[in-house]
């Protein structure tokens, strides 16, 4: 099992001059010890608008920064809006980050959570996935072709080379964010490394393996002609600390990224500016929905997650990625977690790597069969409530149709 570092740039309230610029500050020496730790991943969001709960709206220059501070660790994309960026700018961005940081890049793609983030872009919700699946299309053969032309429904251009071209061959690998639990079967279909939550039990963990596993060998719908990324990728809350109890005592930053991503999710932007959700998570706290955070999570002693990873590692998931900064959790605090957790937990996993390669190389090679598991009894992420379950696009466009057929109504 491989390991990555998960960051949102979330900035509760109350902000101080410089408080923008030492989170930033703070992340590129987090991500510069990771690398001297041993994890193998740093993953940077891209959100626009969402105020305290990700101030990371220019992902490819904070990976750029970071791509110069280490050495070793891959820089992830996770993920690029492609609904709000222009395909040859998505191209050139990630291009030139992958020559700066010697083919490192990560390229996950994903198409925005919804109307606070898409509206102000002029982007219908209703049209994202279709809109995503084109400006994959799109952008990916200009990571290789020298002359590419592309004429669909939403991106129409005449031929170019873009340029630059990536130092990874053809391209970075390709992965997809599975916010929607059962986007996790298309990204098997697609043949897309899947970016998910953490499963609600190993059980469930087990079945959308087998799921992804399934669709990309007997499945594939390739959007386009690219190398698959055979691989599945869960984040979780995470603190690791001596004891359970003063691990549990730090990880209030995962409760609130919880409450957080619940707030955008039921109200959207309805304040920009004078909101506080820090202010709003301390009348929240205390309640169930927050036990149930803390209990989803990677939270508590080297053997309490010990014991959690080898279940999920039991699960053939390939990578577990820790969300560590959330909330107001102290720099000194995510440091000492990623410490103790790659000195005391992470070589076990590690060392067990070889063994998970060699069984994925035997169901890629169809020497091992996975059974075909009843995955329509988990279709939620441990994390998730009934505020943040995301429609699949089908139940989006029905759910707007209705809406649209009511205004007419009521104004006739």
């Amino acid at each position: 099992m491989k390991f990555g570092i998960f960051y949102e740039h979330q900035l509760p309230r109350p902000w101080g001059e410089k408080s923008e610029y030492q989170l930033l500050q703070d992340s590129l020496t987090q991500i510069e010890l990771a690398d001297r730790l041993g994890y193998d991943y740093a993953w940077e969001v891209e959100h626009h608008f969402l105020e305290e709960y990700s101030h990371s709206s220019a992902p490819e220059v904070f990976l750029g920064a970071a791509s110069q501070r280490t050495k070793r660790i891959r820089l992830g994309h996770g993920v690029i809006q492609l609904t709000t960026n222009n395909p040859h700018r998505v191209a050139e961005k990630v291009s030139t980050l992958d020559l700066l940081s010697g083919g490192r890049v990560e390229l996950g793609m994903g198409e925005a959570a919804g109307p606070a983030e898409l509206h102000p872009f002029n982007i219908r919700v209703r049209d994202k996935r279709e809109r995503w699946e084109e400006a994959v299309k799109a952008i990916v053969p200009m990571f290789s072709k020298e002359s590419w032309e592309f004429h669909g429904e939403y991106y129409d251009f005449p031929a170019r080379n873009v340029i630059p071209k990536p130092f990874q061959k053809p391209h970075p690998p390709l992965w997809v964010a599975c916010s929607n639990i059962q986007t996790i079967g298309k990204a098997g279909e697609w043949g897309m490394g899947a970016l998910g939550f953490t499963f609600v039990t190993p059980e469930a963990a087990r079945a959308w393996v087998h799921k992804y596993y399934n669709n990309l060998l007997n499945n594939s719908k390739k959007l386009a002609d690219y190398p698959s990324n055979p691989n599945v990728a869960m984040v979780s809350g995470f603190m690791c600390a001596p004891t359970d109890e003063e691990a549990e005592a730090k990880a209030a930053g995962w409760t609130f990224f919880i409450f957080a991503l619940s707030y955008y999710g039921r109200k959207g932007v309805d304040a920009p500016g004078t909101s506080n959700l820090w202010d709003e998570y301390q009348a929240w706290r205390g309640g169930p929905e927050e036990k149930k955070a803390l209990d989803s999570g990677l939270i508590g002693s080297p053997e309490t997650i010990r014991k959690k990873l080898r279940q999920f590692q039991a699960s053939r998931v390939d990578q577990v990625i820790l969300l560590n900064q959330a909330g107001k959790t102290s720099h000194e605090d995510i440091c000492s977690s990623l410490d103790l957790f790659a000195r005391e937990v992470m070589p076990e996993f590690h060392a067990a790597e070889t063994e998970h390669l060699a069984w994925k190389r035997k169901v890629l090679d169809r020497e091992i069969v996975l059974e075909d598991l009843d995955v329509a009894k988990y279709d939620i992420f441990s994390h998730q409530n009934e505020h943040i379950v995301r429609l699949t696009p089908e139940q989006l466009k029905q759910k707007m149709a209705e809406k649209e057929a009511a205004a007419k109504r009521a104004s006739a």
